[in-house]
């Protein structure tokens, strides 16, 4: 008798794993779709001939749309499920990939770039809502950090297909196949992952948590034993039903509270978010091959360097998953805030301290050089083990049932204006100075630190259930 047991068990870690790892594809397309505008957007200026104004706002025109999206997801949520607004961002990420790939002038390829961020802020609501409410309580940190681990694979997928595509055609300016410039096939190539994810979105089970709240128990008693087994079912439907117990439906109106017009617990989400980019991570991943030119390196070694730093992102993030379940979200946390504290310090100081060239800018060579080379992956490793997927782990489970996606909408939401007001405003920080800009950033980390040390409470191992505060 006992075999069974343990290929049941098995079973039902594989279906875990696999429902999960199906939700995270939305964030491996919010990782491919942020960033393949990087290996196009030189070919984008000249095809266009877009001075920096216009083409800074098309960069950025997809952040704008993600909190939109990010907005929009919790409502539909609430209303039609986890699994639709899943579909309608396969379907969005579909149109903004042929939409840029066609575009024939700068506007309207910002029209779809928008499309496109608006598909990314339903995937970064979605799949961290869908992964906690389907997970098992002991492993639902890891099978949440694989949202991370999804963006960050996503990120370095879209480095590789725009060099493939690129090399292919000699240059992203290039006519390719079909007789399309091959900037554009960079676009395009994201419909084959936005149509699996889609596809995969119709093999999956609906949220339990969300079947309970629309009554249907029998359907939620399904879902649940197949990913937990039958042991304790009926008394796990008891609590989830008691979690979610009032009279009227879920509204937006359940997010007011008496601190600042929201719940407490609400703030904390937003806080969360915000340090996640006020550290300045995508500093490095939106204009690292720009910043390191503009120190001294070479074109070819600043690409070089980029490629580098998006696998260590891609390792660190493996760190978190073995250790979050057994370490915590809230010791991870302040490890990360200090180790990026300590390392963005250096970056500020070295980059303050060095010489500067005719157009102002500090230029490293010799240890300067390579100390903010490894003070800046060491970042990147800090930032990666532990606020990466830390925040989207916690964003996923922290909130009680009854407001989790309304409240996480508004995290994320957040979280790409945040993302927005930190890519617009390094290029001015740039010119005024790269170590006052990290300056910044080191401030911004020291009271990362500080924010998870007094409001961060432990949720690992918790029911999601016992979430209350």
């Amino acid at each position: 008798m006992h075999t069974p047991v343990i290929d049941d068990a098995r079973a039902r870690s594989r279906a875990v794993l696999l429902v999960s790892s199906t939700a995270a594809l939305g964030g491996f397309l919010f990782g491919y779709d942020s960033a393949v505008i990087n290996g196009a957007v030189g070919a984008i200026a000249a095809h266009f001939h877009a001075g920096a104004a216009a083409l800074g706002l098309t960069v950025a025109s997809a952040l704008l749309g993600a909190a939109a999206g990010a907005l929009v997801a919790g409502r539909i949520a609430d209303g039609r499920g986890r699994l639709v607004p899943m579909r309608l961002a396969a379907i969005l990420f579909v149109i903004s990939a042929l939409g840029c790939g066609l575009a024939d002038s700068l506007l309207l390829l910002s029209v779809f770039r928008v499309i496109g961020g608006v598909a990314i802020g339903i995937a970064s609501v979605i799949a961290p809502t869908y992964i906690a409410e389907i997970a098992p309580a002991n492993v639902r940190g890891r099978l949440g950090s694989l949202q991370q681990l999804a963006i960050v694979t996503g990120i370095f997928i879209s480095l590789l297909v725009d060099y493939g595509i690129a090399a292919a055609a000699g240059s992203a300016q290039a006519p390719s196949l079909g007789g399309l410039d091959a900037w554009r096939w960079m676009f395009i190539a994201m419909i084959v992952p936005a149509a699996l994810y889609g596809l995969c979105s119709f093999e999956i089970p609906e949220s339990p948590r969300y079947l309970i709240a629309k009554g249907r128990l029998d359907d939620a008693r399904v879902v649940l034993i197949r990913m937990l087994g039958a042991g304790g079912i009926a008394v796990k439907i008891e609590q989830i039903v008691a979690s979610l117990k009032r009279n009227t439906a879920p509204n937006w109106s359940d997010l007011r509270g008496p601190a600042f017009g929201l719940l407490p617990i609400v703030w904390i989400g937003i806080g969360l978010s915000v340090f996640q980019q006020f550290v300045g991570i995508n500093v490095i991943f939106y204009y690292s091959s720009v910043l390191w030119q503009a120190v001294g390196f070479s074109e070819k070694d600043s690409l070089v360097i980029t490629v580098i730093t998006s696998i260590v992102n891609i390792a660190t993030t493996f760190i978190a998953i073995a250790l979050i379940d057994r370490v915590g979200r809230r010791p991870l946390l302040l490890i990360g805030s200090a180790g990026m504290a300590l390392t963005l310090g250096i970056l500020a100081v070295v980059f303050a301290s060095a010489p500067l060239n005719a157009a102002h800018q500090p230029q490293l060579g010799g240890p300067a050089g390579l100390t903010a080379l490894f003070a800046a992956n060491l970042f990147v490793v800090s930032f990666g083990m532990s606020w990466g997927p830390v925040v989207w782990v916690l964003l996923g489970e922290k909130f009680p049932n009854r407001i989790r996606a309304a409240a996480l909408a508004v995290a994320a939401c957040a979280q790409w204006l945040a993302n927005w007001a930190i890519t617009t405003s390094f290029p001015t920080l740039q010119n005024l100075g790269l170590g006052l800009a990290y300056g910044v950033y080191t401030a911004f980390a020291i009271l990362s630190f500080f924010f998870v040390w007094k409001f961060v409470k432990e949720s690992n191992g918790r029911e999601l259930e016992e979430m209350t505060s």
